[in-house]
């Protein structure tokens, strides 16, 4: 079976290298309260610090914070250019955050993302690419709140139709 390492051959073309540290652009959220009730309500987690302004407030918080995950609701904006995915299929490879401090509620979050890597492996199913990225999330002060490092794997032998977002 001939590949793209054992042809010399790569996916990874001067193209999609040239995303890697180039940001999205940035998109702010007002985390309100009701938004951070629905998602705590929707993982099936009753911790007062989300919804009791009164409870919350007696905490060393000081008042209603979001869930730690939260984070996962706050979308990235587009990169400036389109990212040309090589791949049809897509897997979550994960992600591992960094929480600095809580989000609370009435801050401005910006949500800007990165991709810090990419790599390929070869493998039963073809060649796969890896792609690591970093989201940060900064408050209206400008303090970073909290980073997430994801992976995407993609991989196939088809290409994606054209306009296809920047997951």
């Amino acid at each position: 079976m001939t590949t793209p390492a054992s042809t010399g051959n790569t996916v990874i073309s001067e193209e999609l290298r040239s995303f890697i540290h180039l940001e999205s652009v940035p998109v702010t959220y007002d985390i309100e309260c009701h938004a951070v009730e629905r998602f705590a309500a929707a993982i099936g987690d009753p911790n007062p610090l989300y919804s009791d302004r009164e409870a919350s407030e007696a905490t060393s918080h000081g008042g209603l914070i979001a869930p730690p995950t939260f984070f996962r609701s706050l979308l990235p904006g587009k990169y400036p250019k389109t990212y040309p995915e090589p791949f049809a299929h897509i897997l979550d490879g994960g992600s591992k955050y960094r929480f600095n401090e809580p989000v609370r509620i009435g801050d401005k979050i910006t949500v800007v993302r990165k991709i810090t890597d990419l790599f390929e492996k070869h493998g039963r199913m073809g060649t796969m690419l890896f792609k690591i990225s970093e989201i940060s999330y900064t408050n209206e002060a400008g303090r970073l709140v909290a980073t997430q490092t994801t992976t995407t794997i993609t991989y196939g032998t088809g290409e994606k139709d054209s306009g296809v977002g920047d997951n």
